[in-house]
């Protein structure tokens, strides 16, 4: 049968999950069960993995980037890898040979020692990544607002937590000035009364204006409604079926049986409280509340990670705003009871990191839906991946001197100085990668 196939192929859609009257003979129980083990998807563990090289190129990056010459010698970078960063002994000097598109090292002319600095591909990217978190302060804005709406009914969160999960939500550095007190009608930032000259007891407000009740409408519709919507138009799917429904999509391998699938059936249909409604005047002391708060913490992860820039957060990081978004205390045995809405992923820091996806929001290891700041760091994850045979341009560039940092300055401290048709070329074989034209004897 159709669905028999779909279904060996671990994929659920709304338009497939069958009829009521096809399970009223079934007396087992549906309740999905608690306990599931994780079944691996290595689409996702293969993005990890890349991740676990982008991670150790940005710790590097970041000392480098601190001196005032943005550079230093390997020796004294290798020894505040392993004081501050965990590094083992010599792994800094291997990083940064594998990585020759990312990193150039080379003779200090007058000390006799090598030394390190960022390549001109890897100063561009970080050029290009500071300008699109530039550029996208705006939806940034919007994405803390929906966030602190989110913390029903106190619409407020510790500002050191947003602090946290920043680079997740693609807010800047310093966003306490330019997005918190930059923006007095949308946010307020106060202090706890109990420690009120500790910098860790501050909190983020939410400003309602009672005069644009429109907008605040707006911010309060889920993700996933959006996608219900757009699923209901394109696939005509039935309305019952979708109100109250995920889309689910599980990994491969995953064991489906016919109990489970009534299971999530029912599940799929079970109405649940927005995750932007306050449920604290509510009785949940029956069982149909505590099933319908389950399935409510369900859309609130889901909505977490849609706001997040990759869809994707650490699960550390999503149980810092357990108690504020209302999110379960065994967080990972939680997601696994979801294996087709979210992926775990233990890649990328032998075993103690744990990543949660949002599978619908990827294709093919892919995101669906790219933005300007994921595209430009997933440049760096590009760069990394290059052979060291093809970073001839990198190494010549730098040898003369014209290797540049974010500011637009050498490492020497003296302003680039290059032609505008070079630099276009420059940032034409950085997307193609091409290091063509270069001879061999700028290979050191």
């Amino acid at each position: 049968m159709p669905s028999f196939v779909m279904w060996r192929r671990s994929q659920l859609h709304l338009h497939q999950l069958p009829a009521a009257s096809a399970f009223r003979s079934l007396s087992q129980s549906t309740s999905i069960p608690k306990k599931l083990q994780r079944v691996r998807d290595y689409a996702f563990d293969g993005i990890m993995e890349v991740e676990k090289k982008v991670r150790r190129a940005l710790q590097l990056q970041s000392i480098l980037l601190s001196q005032p010459s943005a550079s230093l010698p390997v020796s004294r970078l290798d020894a505040l890898a392993r004081r501050y960063l965990s590094f083992e002994p010599h792994e800094v000097g291997h990083f940064l040979l594998k990585h020759p598109h990312v990193f150039h090292v080379f003779d200090h002319p007058v000390q006799r020692l090598l030394w390190a600095r960022l390549t001109p591909r890897a100063a561009l990217r970080l050029r290009h990544e500071s300008e699109a978190l530039r550029s996208m302060l705006p939806d940034a804005v919007r994405r803390l607002r929906k966030l602190l709406l989110l913390a029903t009914p106190s619409r407020r969160l510790r500002l050191e937590h947003i602090r946290v999960a920043r680079y997740d939500l693609g807010l800047p550095d310093d966003f306490e000035q330019s997005v918190v007190l930059a923006h007095p009608s949308f946010f307020r930032l106060v202090a706890s009364s109990d420690c009120p000259d500790d910098p860790r007891s501050k909190y983020v407000e939410f400003v309602d204006d009672p005069a644009d009740a429109e907008e605040l409408a707006d911010l309060t519709v889920c993700a996933i409604e959006r996608t219900r919507e757009r699923e209901y138009r394109e696939r005509g799917t039935d309305a019952e079926d979708s109100r109250f429904a995920f889309l689910v999509n599980f990994p491969p391998g995953f064991k489906i049986g016919k109990y489970y699938r009534v299971a999530v059936w029912k599940w799929q249909r079970l109405p649940y409280w927005s995750p932007y409604e306050d449920v604290s005047g509510y009785d949940l002391r029956s069982l149909e509340a505590k099933r319908r708060m389950e399935k409510r913490m369900v859309a609130t992860i889901h909505e977490l990670l849609s706001l997040s820039v990759e869809k994707r957060m650490p699960m550390e990081r999503i149980a810092q705003f357990r108690q504020a978004i209302g999110l379960p205390k065994k967080m990972k045995e939680f997601l696994l009871q979801h294996q087709g809405i979210f992926y775990i992923s233990t890649r990328g820091n032998q075993g103690k990191l744990h990543t949660v996806f949002l599978r619908e929001a990827y294709y093919k290891g892919q995101l669906v839906e790219p933005n300007e700041l994921y595209l430009a760091r997933k440049k760096l994850g590009e760069l990394l991946l290059l052979s060291p045979k093809r970073a001839n341009l990198d190494r010549m560039l730098t040898s003369l001197g014209r290797g540049t940092d974010v500011l637009g300055k050498g490492a020497s401290g003296a302003k680039m100085d290059l032609p505008e048709g070079q630099l276009d070329q420059i940032s034409e074989d950085e997307d193609s990668g091409s290091d063509s034209g270069v001879e061999s004897q700028f290979v050191e």
